[in-house]
């Protein structure tokens, strides 16, 4: 069956040799010039894409008044690192590049996403860091997957990780993602955010989990990796949420906070610049 494909998608230039990308752009104010633009990575555990991209994003827009720009970056087994970071750079690539056609301020560029999309956000924002050709203002992490030894050789407590996405499913996806086995005692420079030794000079962040969430642990720590590290992130967990709590079950007043939260950080590092 043939899927339409949604208003605002469009091919980019990949990475030379490589296919163009498909992102999907969502815009609140067509015409508009000078305003913020957040670069969008969805979840999917590296491994699916997601049906719901559309909605989420056009919401962002809406609510955030900002062009957003997601990718739909290519997805493993078929493709291992650093395949999808190298999609996801050339979209910001490409959104910097062509700021002028896009309406966007150069200035005011954040990159985001829930789940596999917030792992692949951060790994963007140390790439962008590392190259120095593109300011990052704000990495927005909505429940991230940023270690892959979460379930392999880290168990997690009892009480996380039992609703959606669980340790099998971790060590599907990262293992999927890599090549090789999650846990392994070696993995590929900037594949694993966790892993980086060094986060001084990232932007400010914001992190956000549920306290069941399988990634709680890991989200919290790298939260007080950056701290230590002297970049100030705003950490948020929410009681009771599980993995996606938020999109599977939209209306009770903790995902409602949860959103209000995010979308409001967003804001914030929008109007900073």
């Amino acid at each position: 069956m043939h899927h339409s494909p949604p208003p605002g998608s469009r091919f980019i230039p990949g990475v030379p040799g490589f296919p163009d990308i498909r992102v999907i752009i969502a815009d609140p104010n067509p015409g508009a010039s000078g305003r913020p633009v957040y670069i969008h990575m969805h979840g999917g555990g590296y491994v699916t894409t997601s049906t719901v991209i559309y909605p989420i994003i056009q919401r962002i827009a809406y609510d955030c008044q900002c062009l957003v720009v997601s990718v739909d970056y290519r997805l493993a087994p078929e493709t291992s690192y650093p395949g999808a970071l190298d999609d996801n750079y050339a979209a910001l690539q490409w959104v910097h590049d062509n700021a002028e056609m896009l309406g966007v301020d150069r200035k005011r560029i954040a990159v985001g996403g829930e789940s596999a999309g917030g792992g692949h956000a951060a790994a963007l924002a140390l790439r962008a860091r590392d190259r120095k050709e593109i300011p990052v203002i704000f990495p927005l992490l909505i429940y991230p997957m940023l270690d892959d030894r979460t379930g392999s050789t880290r168990r997690a407590p009892r009480c996380m990780g039992r609703y959606v996405w669980n340790e099998a499913s971790n060590r599907f996806g990262w293992s999927a993602h890599f090549g090789v086995t999650a846990g392994s005692a070696e993995v590929l420079p900037g594949s694993v955010p966790a892993r980086v030794e060094d986060l001084s000079g990232l932007p400010p962040a914001w992190i956000g989990t549920g306290s069941i969430d399988l990634y709680a642990e890991e989200d919290i720590t790298y939260a007080k990796r950056l701290m230590a590290a002297g970049v100030p992130p705003e950490l948020a967990v929410f009681q009771g949420g599980y993995h996606g709590f938020d999109v599977i079950a939209p209306s009770p007043t903790v995902s409602r906070r949860f959103r209000e939260g995010w979308q409001s950080a967003l804001r914030r590092a929008f109007a900073t610049v």
